[in-house]
């Protein structure tokens, strides 16, 4: 099979890789994007915009990138090893996906633009403090009224949610509460919606999210993204796709992680010799090198996997990748903290903010157990193939 990149992504690869490289050079320029009202960089948001990438999503006639799968993994990565801040994943991953499958052509003709530009950023308001990875426990109330629904609940951790213009927010038109029927998905304007509220606070990987309050938030038909009751179809879809863009950019991440422990094996001495020179330790960053590379080929295969048409068979595929991506993980974060002894884990180095983001990757979206339990019931790769 050809893996190899056509020249449109390569350029592109190129591109996003200067970018995110000549940004997050150094822990720095980093700390001061932090620090920013938002938590990330407006100016390299704007940059962004510039090159195309928030419109990666969407077609071309509709004044979009025509990015797809590959191209998303490529943006990813770049992202993982830059350790770059901007909600990329959340607003054009997660929320721009909501609206080129659920969207009507007359919201897309309206948001699209917005979106591309960078001025409209958006945000998934889906998690419940008793869903853990269960993606269709959802407890938020959407009660129909004569001109609309009324929407009552409230959501945990939404990635990036402070800075959000607006939410897709899940809510449960019918049904039980884990109960796949009866979600519905909804555009919520976060600057003009009384009775929505928000809660920001940092997360250990130095990102941000928000708590996300709806109290008696009255919202019209027309705020409906996809079918009523049938939202469970359009957030199993764009789950994919964001597992498949997260395992792009864990790999990323693992990349640079590597690189810098190898670095800090040629220059660091004990005995009056580079630590690299211990047999021990060049066995051990063998295996973080095997680990990476098995890593790397579940990514593609993820990639490949996430549009499958076969949601039982797209399911499992995504599950296997990102089952072996975390146990990398694991692996190669932990062996990248030994190795490099107490400077690895200080805020003036970088190896420790990798090591806290890559931690977080491996539970977004599902930790290593509930992937097992999905493939589990799936069959097994072979059989839901």
């Amino acid at each position: 099979m050809d893996f190899e990149f056509s020249d449109d992504q390569r350029l592109l690869k190129d591109s996003v890789d200067k970018l995110i490289g000549a940004a997050y050079d150094d822990l720095g320029k980093r700390n001061k994007a932090q620090a920013e009202p938002h938590g990330y960089s407006e100016e390299l948001w704007t940059k962004y915009a510039e090159l195309g990438l928030l419109s990666l999503p969407f077609s071309e006639e509709e004044g979009g990138f025509g990015g797809g799968t590959v191209e998303t993994m490529i943006v990813m990565e770049a992202i993982g090893r830059g350790l770059a801040l901007e909600p990329f994943f959340a607003s054009i991953i997660l929320g721009a996906n909501f609206i080129r499958l659920g969207a009507s052509a007359a919201m897309r003709q309206d948001l699209v633009p917005l979106i591309a530009d960078g001025s409209q950023r958006l945000a998934f308001a889906h998690t419940e403090r008793q869903a853990r990875y269960d993606l269709h426990d959802v407890a938020t109330q959407a009660r129909r009224t004569g001109n609309g629904f009324i929407l009552e609940g409230d959501k945990s951790v939404v990635v990036h949610g402070d800075s959000a213009t607006k939410l897709v927010v899940s809510a449960r038109t019918g049904g039980n509460r884990r109960d796949r029927h009866g979600i519905t998905l909804f555009l919520v304007d976060t600057e003009s919606t009384p009775g929505l509220s928000r809660r920001a606070f940092p997360t250990q990987d130095g990102q941000r999210a928000a708590s996300v309050s709806l109290g008696s938030v009255e919202l019209p038909e027309s705020a409906v993204l996809g079918e009523v009751d049938h939202g469970a179809d359009l957030i199993d879809s764009v789950s994919a796709l964001a597992t498949a863009a997260l395992c792009a950019e864990a790999v990323g991440a693992m990349s640079a992680l590597h690189d810098l422990t190898l670095d800090y094996l040629k220059t660091r001495k004990q005995f009056g010799v580079t630590i690299g020179s211990f047999q021990v330790l060049q066995h051990r960053a063998v295996d973080m090198f095997t680990a990476l590379e098995q890593a790397r080929s579940m990514e593609y295969f993820a990639a490949m996997m996430a549009t499958a048409e076969n949601p039982r068979e797209r399911q499992a595929a995504i599950s296997a990748a990102k089952i072996q991506i975390n146990k990398s993980i694991r692996f190669l974060g932990q062996s990248a903290i030994q190795m490099h002894g107490g400077i690895g884990v200080t805020m003036e180095y970088r190896s420790g903010h990798y090591f806290k983001r890559l931690t977080m990757l491996e539970s977004a979206f599902g930790d290593t157990d509930h992937h097992m339990r999905l493939l589990d019931k799936a069959g097994g790769l072979l059989e839901a193939a």
